[in-house]
């Protein structure tokens, strides 16, 4: 284990930091998707921003892992772009304990790929 492995485990035992963490991994995984699904249909930033008539700006600000300002409608516009679709879930909070276990397994599992 680094020394930033531990210390993250350390952070993510406060309730704030561990909320936290967890908004951004959401972040990351629709930066993530969004990048796939269009790597995946062949096209540049600049490829889709053009069929969604958009700037290559607003597609390199959707697939940024620090963006939190994704809107529904967008979203649903580059899906249907890129023939995928939107789905969203809403989950009860769980507990403490949980949340960090799930954190923690995540972020092992990101540092194998």
């Amino acid at each position: 284990m680094t020394n930033f492995d531990s210390y993250l485990e350390e952070q993510l035992c406060d309730q704030a930091f561990a909320e936290r963490f967890a908004q951004v991994g959401a972040a990351w995984d629709v930066a993530l998707q969004l990048a796939a699904l269009r790597k995946g249909a062949g096209l540049s930033q600049k490829a889709l921003a053009h069929k969604l008539r958009t700037s290559q700006q607003q597609i390199s600000r959707l697939e940024s892992p620090g963006y939190e300002g994704h809107s529904l409608s967008m979203l649903r516009r580059v899906a249907k772009a890129l023939h995928a679709e939107v789905k969203v879930t809403l989950e009860a909070l769980r507990p403490q304990r949980a949340l960090v276990a799930e954190l923690r397994a995540k972020y092992r599992s990101l540092q194998t790929t």
